[in-house]
């Protein structure tokens, strides 16, 4: 999936703990996954602890209209969002005009950020896949902390504070969410309920599209960022198979520098999706 790989860790070494999280518990009512009427599910606990890290799992499935949830008190907790922004980020350019459309490629700058990938000229769909820091910081630019400010009150996106720089709010500044409210995020996505254009809207649904094949269609967007000596990775999105729609939101924290982020992360949500048969068991790779 994307790569924030390595230079992540070291964009943000030079942040306090203070800025980088101070996780918050998020309102629970109104929630689609109220902590209240949400199924909890023990399960997922024994992935997490094979790979010896601290997370939560809640996915919603919308044709039951029930949740499941592993780990509620960290499912209502606000952490940084990380690079799972993007997908709001994607909808306030495209609808504020900071970007004309999906396919209008940014020149890369020639600042050498430790990858392959993002070191070349992008547009949305190959910076979004690749979770390209610098195109989307660039975009927020555009956008400013005044028009973003007004979309993030507009659409409650967590607690809605863009402090601590435009071009790093959601990587080290103000911005929160929780696992709950990514839920409903994406819920009002999938069914175009977002203020935001139904062009962005329909564009945002594209380009979380991750996977597909014959049974199933597995979108999600990833996120990874460090705070106080542990690693935050989140993956948000759904599952579109046989009819219905599973909304998920993962995150967990591990205190080894060396985490194999990237590869753990995919692999922690497969085995999570086919415990709870959302995905088509053997997950097939």
């Amino acid at each position: 999936m994307d790569s924030e790989h390595r230079l992540v860790r070291a964009a943000l070494a030079v942040v306090s703990c203070t800025l980088a999280l101070a996780a918050s518990v998020g309102p629970a009512a109104g929630q689609l996954c109220d902590p209240r009427k949400t199924r909890e599910e023990a399960g997922p606990g024994e992935v997490f602890a094979a790979y010896g890290v601290e997370g939560t799992f809640v996915v919603l499935n919308t044709g039951s209209h029930t949740c499941t949830s592993f780990n509620p008190t960290r499912a209502a907790t606000r952490f940084l969002p990380a690079s799972t922004f993007k997908i709001f980020n994607t909808m306030v350019a495209l609808d504020e005009g900071s970007i004309p459309d999906a396919e209008t490629v940014l020149k890369w700058d020639g600042v050498d950020r430790g990858s392959s990938a993002w070191n070349r000229d992008q547009n949305m769909r190959t910076a979004f896949r690749a979770s390209t820091v610098w195109f989307y910081q660039e975009l927020a630019r555009r956008t400013g902390e005044e028009r973003m400010r007004k979309w993030l009150e507009r659409e409650r996106y967590g607690n809605a504070d863009p402090s601590g720089g435009i071009d790093r709010f959601w990587l080290d500044g103000g911005l929160r969410i929780s696992a709950n409210e990514q839920i409903d995020f994406l819920y009002r996505l999938y069914r175009g309920e977002l203020d935001f254009s139904a062009r962005a809207q329909n564009i945002a649904n594209d380009i979380l599209t991750w996977e597909r094949s014959d049974e199933y269609v597995l979108k999600g967007k990833t996120g990874w960022t460090e705070y106080d000596g542990r690693q935050l990775g989140w993956l948000v999105g759904y599952v579109e198979r046989s009819g219905n729609i599973w909304i998920y939101a993962m995150n967990f924290e591990s205190r080894d520098p060396a985490f194999p982020m990237v590869r753990a992360r995919e692999a922690i949500l497969r085995q999570l999706l086919d415990r709870l048969h959302v995905l088509p068991s053997p997950v097939a790779r």
